[in-house]
């Protein structure tokens, strides 16, 4: 009786693709790249092609982007920023199909690579989310209003412990905030993509071994494939939602 073997791909190979253009120079172009450049003609393509067709009765494809317009006009602006965050709808549906696109390329066939398990874009995003909530805290603010505002000066504590709470509202609101922006998304979609690569191989190792074997971790493997589309449409709502809530704070510092 022999031993099963099972050799699991290392984390390297999971989320590192080797330059397919431009080889050798600085813009080397990989399969993430290729992925990402595709989620954005795809998001653009998409409602270029239905604002260009759109009917007074929504149909097809103009159902679905309808669809999601009213999701994040509901359930993110109106919730978080309130009438006035209806100027940011372009922005944040765009975001949150976007990034969706990328997530949901974890779970398509011969793909199977979600784009935001690189840290690159999730950052390069939360980058450009940092730029935009601080300056509208400042446009609508003014410098001094606004660090008072993020820094909790309007709080009224008593001096002793305002010491203790400049710094760590400066860092937590300045520094951390994005990068727990960009991190969460890089996580959630790494982690999803390891557990679904490790049940891929366990399933492909028993399945060669014994037919039997492999229906248990099968079963799993399907329903994590349908568990990470959730968490697709999961990470791409969270990474919206607070986007629209640090514009919204930076807009009406009151709420």
């Amino acid at each position: 009786m022999t031993l099963l073997a099972l050799e699991f791909p290392p984390v390297s190979r999971l989320i590192e693709w080797k330059p397919i253009l431009l080889r050798g120079t600085p813009f080397a172009v990989n399969k993430v790249v290729l992925l990402m450049w595709a989620a954005m003609i795809i998001v653009l393509g998409l409602f270029f092609v239905v604002g260009r067709s759109a009917k007074l009765v929504p149909t097809g494809a103009q159902n679905l982007v309808e669809s999601i317009v009213d999701f994040v006009t509901d359930q993110v602006i109106l919730q978080t920023m309130g009438p006035e965050g209806l100027f940011w709808t372009p922005f944040l549906v765009a975001m949150f199909t976007f990034v969706f696109i990328c997530n949901i390329f974890e779970v398509i066939p011969l793909i199977q690579m979600p784009v935001n398990a690189r840290m690159a874009l999730p950052a390069f995003m939360a980058l450009i989310v940092w730029i935009i909530y601080n300056s509208i805290g400042l446009r609508e603010q003014g410098f001094v209003g606004y660090m008072r505002s993020t820094l909790g000066l309007d709080l009224g504590v008593p001096l002793g412990i305002l010491v203790i709470l400049l710094p760590i509202e400066f860092v937590s609101n300045i520094l951390i905030r994005p990068f727990s922006l960009a991190v969460r998304l890089f996580a959630n979609m790494l982690a999803g993509h390891l557990i679904l690569a490790t049940f891929a191989v366990l399933t492909a190792a028993l399945f060669s071994a014994t037919y039997i074997g492999a229906v248990l971790p099968g079963s799993l493997l399907a329903i994590l494939f349908g568990f990470e589309v959730f968490v697709s449409a999961l990470q791409a709502y969270i990474f919206t939602i607070l986007t629209a809530v640090y514009i919204g704070l930076a807009m009406h510092p009151e709420h």
